[in-house]
């Protein structure tokens, strides 16, 4: 139950290593690094991976294509697109590798040379090339690598993260929420509060973030999701770090790649457009000139296929769609919820200093415009909508650390007689700020006569919103609203050898109280049990790790 770690001899180096960060987008991934030369934050570029295109830094298109999959032979980033291997229906052809990272798709994943291939494997293939091509130009990224991660992620994308950099033997990984990054990129002045929309390809996340100055008392850093290694800078020179102080979360799957899935959509029923690869590509380009200008036209010829596309696109006809599909609906959820978490704080919307709009889905003037709805324009940022996220998560190496809370809610499984099921029975809440002062205690009895054993499974809980899924839509991996209010679960332990907490010696019997359970979590969040035997009087289990949460 206890999660791989690595375990390093203790550093007796003085200067800060300043690290490099990686935000891993549904669409694009962006690396920075911090120049010391001119102590500020840059963007890297990768030959034959990144692209550079007007004012925007360099990017690096999140596409996969799989030569031989028993082999690990992959093409990555813009040679996928200067090789015109995202325009055909091919099955080794993967985009949006990150939305089908630890989520329950439906359908089939591809077979590739004998090998079922899952977005798992794909997403390892990806981001393996890039560090690896990073290393060649950069030596230092093997020392430390600041990861991103959606404010909405479930425990198994940031548990595949860990693998993927434990793989390539990265000394120290630490990940940071992709709002707080964004917050900490764009160097607003101490003693601000923020609101961060995040919305790419993949997820719209929002986040209100408070950066405290560094006059407050030292404190251990609590939002490291996942660290080994060296100690930071900050930690090894008793310097005072700033704090950033994260006051709300909220988030779903929502971006992008669904926009460009519903203009195909339309294409499709009004002109009869083949849902293809190469369809959703011009979908995505109309997209992005809507964000410059009111008309929209792509036009398309194979002179092997005489295969023809003139597509037209107004912005108001844009705004339809988008309206149909319950998009700005969808927002003002998400902004409702931020809201009201924020009044429970003694917050209201005149209390947030500044918001910054951060992602390539921000670049859509309705979007702005939406966000105007609910605060003055002035205070709505949008100057550095691709490199905020990424620059920001260095400030982790600069001497900034993160106090947060979890963001889910933890449950313990039961038998729901009433309704002839299994339920969950909350244990700790969303919100929770770690370490906790206090653990939860729990009372369990046995079940049946001579029970040797007491299970029990831990989960983590969604929110108690309408829900999303992610599934396949012939090639298309797409979302949709599910309606209902049904809370999503994530079993965390139920594996063989992992649900069993404590043996009873003697055996159990039913009618009395048998054990007592005491969960807490830690400054890492890691959820730790003790077990105490109310029989036999002696502890089974003392402090153990079950998870590190979110």
């Amino acid at each position: 139950m206890t999660p791989a770690t690595y375990h390093l001899p203790p550093t007796t180096c003085h200067l800060p290593f300043m690290g490099i960060a990686i935000d891993f987008g549904t669409s694009n991934t962006v690396i920075a690094r911090w120049n010391r030369a001119t102590q500020q934050p840059e963007t890297l570029a990768l030959p034959g991976v990144s692209y550079k295109t007007g004012q925007n830094p360099p990017l690096i298109p999140s596409l996969v294509y799989v030569e031989d999959a028993g082999q690990e032979q992959v093409i990555v980033g813009q040679g996928v697109r200067d090789r015109a291997l995202d325009l055909g229906s091919d099955p080794r052809f993967f985009r949006n590798i990150k939305r089908g990272i630890g989520s329950p798709v439906q359908g089939f994943l591809p077979e590739l040379d004998g090998q079922i291939v899952s977005f798992e494997r794909v997403g390892q293939w990806f981001l393996t090339q890039i560090i690896q091509q990073l290393k060649t130009i950069e030596p230092e990224a093997g020392q430390s690598l600041v990861f991103t991660v959606p404010v909405d992620s479930f425990e198994a994308y940031r548990h595949w993260l860990g693998r993927v950099c434990e793989s390539l033997q990265v000394e120290q990984v630490r990940m940071i929420d992709e709002p707080t990054a964004a917050a900490l990129g764009y160097g607003l002045a101490d003693q601000k509060t923020l609101l961060v929309v995040d919305f790419g390809g993949g997820t719209l996340d929002l986040s209100l973030v408070r950066l405290d100055s560094s006059s407050q008392p030292q404190t251990k850093p609590l939002g490291f999701i996942l660290k080994w290694g060296q100690k930071s800078f900050a930690e090894q020179s008793g310097q005072k770090p700033k704090i950033a102080r994260v006051l709300a979360k909220a988030g779903q799957s929502l971006g992008g790649s669904d926009i460009d899935n519903w203009l195909v959509d339309y294409f499709a029923s009004t002109q009869g457009l083949a849902v293809t690869p190469l369809t959703t590509r011009l979908a995505e380009r109309l997209k992005i000139q809507l964000s410059l200008q009111t008309q929209a036209q792509e036009v398309y010829f194979n002179d092997e296929t005489f295969e023809s596309y003139e597509l037209q696109l107004s912005r108001t006809q844009f705004e339809d769609i988008l309206q149909q599909h319950q998009f700005f609906g969808r927002l003002d959820d998400c902004m409702s919820q931020i809201l009201q978490q924020a009044q429970r704080q003694g917050l209201s919307v005149g209390d947030i200093d500044a918001v910054l709009l951060v992602g390539g889905t921000v670049q859509i003037p309705a979007v702005q415009i939406w966000a105007q709805q609910y605060f003055e324009p002035g205070k709505i940022r949008c100057e550095k909508p691709f490199e905020a996220i990424a620059q920001g998560a260095l400030q982790l190496s600069q001497g900034v650390e993160l106090k947060d809370f979890l963001y889910h809610s933890y449950g313990i499984r039961y038998w729901d007689r009433r309704n002839n099921c299994h339920n969950w029975h909350p244990l700790i809440k969303a919100g929770q700020p770690y370490p906790m002062s206090n653990p939860v205690e729990l009372v369990l009895g046995a079940s049946v006569d001579n029970q040797p054993s007491i299970e029990l499974i831990i989960g983590e809980l969604g929110t108690d919103a309408e829900q999303t899924e992610v599934y396949f839509d012939g090639d298309r991996l797409v979302t949709r609203r599910i309606g209902g209010s049904q809370t999503q679960v994530q079993p965390l332990n139920d594996r063989e050898g992992a649900r069993n907490i404590a043996k009873l010696d003697p055996p159990g019997h039913p009618g009395s109280d048998r054990i007592k359970i005491l969960f807490r979590v830690d400054e890492q969040r890691f959820l730790r049990i003790t077990v105490e035997d109310l029989l036999a009087l002696r502890t089974l289990v003392d402090d153990q790790v079950v998870v590190q949460l979110s």
